[in-house]
């Protein structure tokens, strides 16, 4: 690229940086939003391992050690997750041997997920899991409660 090229880019990156301050990178609130979800999503990942889960079927365990004997439908609302990621995620747990699904007796369109034997055990392996996770945070206890707060009024406005 010629230098004449190059400082008409450069004056006309700075010009669009100007005349499009609502467009840049940096003054998005999604972006965080996106990022620190990656981040959070990686560094559970090695506390995971252990017990051979990933980070989606981590929280459907939890949503289910919470309350056993759900639909399908009433756990991927819990968890903000559609039927197509629904379905393969419990077959998973199913092939584990955590979960195991059963058609409802009263409405047979329903299905219900019930934890297993080794599903319920497998609660006191993960119980050190959510400290772990907030140690690697350093955040303050007042921190982290307003984060998880106004994240819980992000997702009650746009869920």
């Amino acid at each position: 690229m010629k230098v004449e090229e190059l400082q008409k880019a450069t004056r006309s990156n700075a010009e669009t940086r100007d005349a499009y301050p609502q467009l840049l990178l940096d003054n998005q609130l999604c972006f965080p939003l996106y990022a620190a979800s990656r981040a959070v999503t990686r560094r559970y990942t090695p506390l995971l391992r252990k017990l051979n889960l990933t980070y989606t079927q981590y929280i459907t365990m939890l949503a289910l050690w919470e309350q056993d004997g759900v639909t399908v439908n009433e756990l991927g609302q819990r968890l903000y997750l559609d039927s197509g990621t629904m379905t393969p995620l419990l077959k998973k747990l199913e092939s584990q041997g955590l979960v195991a699904r059963a058609r409802d007796a009263e409405d047979e369109r329903r299905v219900i997920v019930r934890l297993t034997d080794t599903g319920r055990a497998l609660r006191e392996q993960a119980s050190e899991i959510p400290m772990a996770f907030v140690d690697c945070l350093n955040l303050g206890q007042g921190d982290t409660r307003t984060l998880k707060r106004l994240l819980e009024k992000v997702l009650a406005d746009l869920g």
